[in-house]
């Protein structure tokens, strides 16, 4: 009888769990596409951003640009009765030995911290790139709006910043601004090295770098399906970790590709008519973003981004060109494809920073036996353990089972050799924590 009423309250708390959040549905609906829309307007009326334009005008230039973009993180903090922490990190980028940089110059980003009641240095981070620029990325007068690349994913970074301001979360969130992407991914480097050198604790990072075009060169248009970019493995891990992987699996269970998954189920539950696409590469074939230099450190990133792209609306000057328009202007825009996109942002910013932090030495064994053993270290605020597991060729944790607050459960009637598996903690209000692919092995 213990043994029912046991395995009932299981199974009624884990129902508990699946159930959709009413809080995630009213971030989506808080989300303003007007706002958005003017906010984009704002960063084009600059003129350019180029990281080396103008730094002293009030209306044109990287400095105007990131003065206003300071100024708008300080008003939603006065909002919310200074629940940001706003400030500037900057680095020194020199002209010698860079052939994208005209003149030595600051490369300035625009950081606001809403820090987390629980867990205030456990962050997961939004970004968009404040910079733009023209044909010649050496050109630094010629207008360049930058209109979707990449004003609509700043705006999106400022457009969640008003709406989460609103809430209370256990861990902290940072919204950010960088610059110098266009030029070598320098404010991301530079806000990487930042957040190591504070002893941060990077849950993970939303680069969010184009998320305002619909209609591709190809000619497709489509203004729900998105890309979710993410490497297969750190590539700070050691010898050891790369021979096992070769023995024990995991060639795609990085904590880059585990953070796209919880983005991709997190959208599927609650914004069923958006297509979350995930590609499985860092970025863009031969291409980068802000998301890798935060990678090269270990930590794991992400780039979230429209599916479908119009090369003559990047990194062009303005023309006219055989009767074909060039350039980053704000007509190329979708306003309400960049609400979407940035309520993706959002809801899963929000749903991190509510849920604890993931398990640590998460351990898997179960050779030539007819089940599958998982043992992880207790998790602080954590009320229990869900295990997931998949097809080897499966690309998303397809299977689940809550198993309660205990720290090692055994999967009866599972063969370890055909399936991967891992272990989200989760809170007791419900929210879970990206789930870890377990790092050691072991034999009863």
């Amino acid at each position: 009888m213990k043994k029912l009423i046991s395995l009932a309250l299981i199974c009624f708390t884990a129902a508990i769990y699946a159930q959709n959040d009413q809080k995630i549905y009213n971030i989506i609906d808080a989300v303003s596409e007007d706002r958005i829309q003017n906010d984009i307007q704002t960063l084009v009326n600059f003129g350019t951003r180029n990281t080396f334009s103008d730094t002293i005008s009030d209306t044109r230039g990287i400095g105007a640009a990131r003065r206003w973009i300071k100024s708008e993180f300080d008003v939603i903090s006065k909002s919310c009765d200074n629940c940001l922490d706003v400030f500037y990190q900057k680095d020194w980028v020199t002209k010698e030995g860079n052939n994208r940089v005209p003149h030595d110059a600051w490369v300035v980003n625009v950081v606001a911290v809403q820090k987390g009641a629980k867990y205030p240095n456990r962050y997961i981070i939004m970004s968009g790139d404040i910079d733009s620029r023209a044909s010649d990325t050496m050109d630094f007068t010629t207008d360049a709006p930058g209109a979707n690349d990449n004003a609509s994913g700043m705006a999106g970074t400022i457009e969640a910043a008003r709406v989460l301001s609103k809430y209370k979360f256990e861990n902290s969130i940072i919204y950010t601004g960088l610059s110098g992407e266009e030029q070598g991914l320098f404010g991301g480097a530079g806000l990487a090295a930042y957040a190591k050198e504070k002893g941060w604790e990077i849950i993970g990072v939303f680069n969010n770098d184009m998320i305002g075009n619909i209609k591709g060169v190809d000619g497709i248009i489509d203004n729900r399906t998105f890309r979710i970019f993410s490497e297969p493995v750190p590539p700070t891990e050691t010898e050891r970790q790369r021979v096992m992987r070769r023995f024990y699996g995991g060639e795609v269970d990085g904590i880059s590709r585990q953070l796209a998954r919880y983005v991709h189920k997190n959208v599927k539950k609650y914004m069923p008519e958006m297509n979350p696409m995930m590609v499985y590469r860092l970025d863009r074939f031969g291409r980068g973003g802000h998301h890798r230099s935060f990678n090269d450190l270990g930590f794991a990133g992400i780039r979230i981004m429209e599916a479908h792209e119009d090369y003559t609306h990047q990194h062009q000057d303005i023309r006219i060109e055989n009767g074909i328009k060039y350039g980053d202007v704000i007509e190329g825009v979708n306003f309400g494809y960049a609400k979407k996109l940035t309520a993706v942002n959002a809801i899963n910013l929000a749903s991190i920073a509510w849920a604890p932090p993931s398990p640590e030495n998460v351990a898997i064994g179960g050779i030539v036996e007819p089940s599958v053993k998982l043992k992880w270290d207790k998790v602080e605020g954590a009320k229990g353990y869900k295990i997931y597991w998949r097809d080897t060729t499966s690309p998303t944790w397809d299977n689940s089972r809550y198993v309660g607050d205990i720290t090692e459960f055994k999967l009866d009637g599972i063969i370890i050799d055909n399936f991967f598996f891992g272990v989200a903690a989760v809170g007791e209000n419900g929210f879970e924590s990206v789930v870890v692919f377990p790092n050691k092995v072991f034999r009863d």
